[in-house]
C-alpha cells in the first residue's frame, strides 16, 4: 500500500488530508503530523466524519530533521507531502535523504530571518536526491503549481516559443473580517510586502512592491479587480526551464481595505521580521501579529464568492503570433461543502493531492529535484478537470494578451 506522510495541519493540510483519503486506490495509510497534534486530530476526525477513512496522526517538529526521518521509518511513509511553512522545507528534505522516500512541497525554501525565496537552496539537493534514487517534486500547489503546468501545458499544445507570461491571481472572496489573510498570514505579508521583481530582457528587474498596478475583469461574472505586480517563485523556475520566455510578470488582487490596513501595520512596525525586546522576551513583530489574526483555516465557513487563477501566454506557432488564456475558477463555498475550507486552501490542497498521486503511480517517479513544470503535464491537466478544479483555455489575441482584455 501507499503509505503517505502530511506535515502540516493548516488549512492546506486539511483539504491535502480530505482530498487523498478520497483515493483509497492511490493512497493507503495516511499519516498527518505537526507540532500541534491537537489539530491533526481535528482533521483526523472531519476526514472520519466526510470520507469513513481512519487517519494516524503524531507530534512532530519539522525543524528536527532525525525526528521527522525516525517518524517515517516508524510509519513506513513512501512519500512525505511537506505542507508545512517554507522555513522547513530543507530540514524536511533532509529527513528525506535520511530516511529514503520521495518528497513534495507547495512553496520554496524561504529562510526565518530574511524576506528571501528563491530555489537554489532547493536546487542544490539535485545530486543527492538522484545519488539515492529519491524523487523530490517542487511547487506542487496552485502558484506555484498549477499556473506552472498551465505553461509547460500550454507550450506543449498551443505554442513553439512561449515569448511572453503573465500569471494573474484574483481572490474575490469576502469573508467579513476587517482585515484577515487567505493564507498563513506571516508568510502572506513576507510576500506581498518584499521587492518586485519581473523577468524582462533576459534578466529579473527589480521595482518597489506594488508598484505597478492595473485592472482586470475576470470572465464568468467573477467581477472587476485591481491587481498588483508582485514577485512570485514560479517565476524563477519558468524563465529558467522555459528560455524563449522574454517577459513573466505575475500579479494579484488586493482591495483597497486590506492596502489601507497593510500599510497601517507597516508603519508602525508590526511587519518587522528582525526581534525587538518586549517586557524582557524578545519577540518578532509578525510573528506577533499572526497569533492576533484570524486563522485562514478558521475562514472557509464564512467566505462567499470565488477565485479566478490563469495564465495570459503569448508566443509563436507554425511562424504566427498566437496568445492564449488558460484558467480556473474556485467557488468559496462550494470548497467548504466538500471539505471545510475556503478555496485558497482549496486551490493549493487540490494540487498537491495530484501531485503526489503522479509520484506514487511512477508517472513522476524520477530521481532527483524537480519543478513541477519540468514533468509530462496532460495527466496532471486531466485530473484537475476530475478531482475540483476544472480549467478553461480560450484563445485571445495578441493584442488582448497584451492589454489583459480576456472577456
Amino acid at each position: 500500500m501507499n503509505k503517505v506522510l502530511i506535515i502540516g495541519a493548516g488549512g492546506v493540510g486539511s483539504v491535502v488530508a480530505h482530498k487523498c483519503a478520497m483515493l483509497p486506490e492511490i493512497f493507503g495509510d495516511i499519516i498527518l503530523a505537526s507540532r500541534t497534534v491537537s489539530k491533526c486530530e481535528a482533521i483526523a476526525a472531519s476526514v472520519k466524519e466526510r470520507t469513513g477513512r481512519e487517519i494516524t496522526t503524531f507530534q512532530v517538529d519539522a525543524d528536527n530533521p532525525p525526528e521527522t526521518a525516525a517518524l517515517i521509518r516508524k510509519t513506513g511513509a513512501k512519500l512525505l507531502i511537506n505542507v508545512a511553512l517554507p522555513y522547513q522545507d530543507l530540514t524536511l528534505m533532509d529527513a528525506c535523504l535520511d530516511a529514503g522516500i520521495d518528497y513534495l512541497d507547495t512553496a520554496n525554501y524561504e529562510p526565518k530571518d530574511e524576506a528571501k525565496f528563491e530555489y537554489s537552496w532547493q536546487w542544490a539537493y539535485q545530486d543527492r536526491f538522484e545519488e539515492a534514487g529519491i524523487s523530490a517534486l517542487l511547487g506542487s500547489g496552485f502558484d506555484p503549481g498549477v499556473t506552472s503546468v498551465f505553461t509547460a501545458w500550454a507550450l506543449k499544445h498551443h505554442f513553439d516559443e512561449i515569448h511572453t507570461l503573465d500569471i494573474i491571481d484574483v481572490n474575490g472572496g469576502d469573508h467579513g473580517h476587517a482585515f484577515a489573510t487567505n493564507f498563513n498570514p506571516e508568510i502572506n505579508i513576507r510576500e506581498v510586502t518584499a521587492e518586485c521583481r519581473h523577468w524582462e530582457g533576459g534578466e529579473f528587474v527589480e521595482t518597489p512592491p506594488m508598484s505597478k498596478h492595473q485592472t482586470f475583469t475576470c470572465p464568468e461574472e467573477v467581477g472587476r479587480y485591481e491587481i498588483y505586480r508582485m514577485y512570485h517563485e514560479e517565476l524563477e523556475s519558468l524563465t529558467k526551464h522555459i528560455p524563449t520566455i522574454k517577459r513573466a510578470q505575475f500579479w494579484m488582487s488586493f482591495s483597497p481595505n486590506y492596502l489601507k490596513h497593510l500599510e497601517v501595520l507597516q508603519n508602525v512596525g508590526m511587519t518587522r521580521i528582525d526581534e525587538v525586546e518586549y517586557q524582557g522576551q524578545k519577540i518578532i513583530p509578525l510573528q506577533f501579529l499572526k497569533a492576533v489574526l484570524p486563522d485562514p483555516g478558521d475562514l472557509g465557513e464564512r467566505t462567499k464568492g470565488r477565485t479566478c487563477i490563469g495564465n495570459i501566454i503569448s508566443g509563436i506557432k507554425d511562424g504566427k503570433e498566437k496568445a492564449v488564456y488558460i484558467y480556473n475558477i474556485c467557488d468559496h463555498e462550494k470548497c467548504f461543502k466538500e471539505v471545510g475550507s475556503q478555496a485558497i486552501s482549496y486551490t493549493t490542497g487540490v494540487p498537491t493531492m495530484i501531485g503526489a498521486k503522479q509520484i506514487l503511480s511512477g508517472d513522476w517517479k524520477k530521481p532527483g529535484v524537480w519543478n513541477i513544470e519540468q514533468h509530462d503535464p496532460d495527466q496532471f491537466m486531466a485530473d484537475l478537470n476530475e478531482y475540483g478544479l476544472p480549467w478553461t483555455c480560450i484563445e485571445i489575441t495578441p493584442e488582448q494578451a497584451t492589454t489583459f482584455t480576456v472577456t
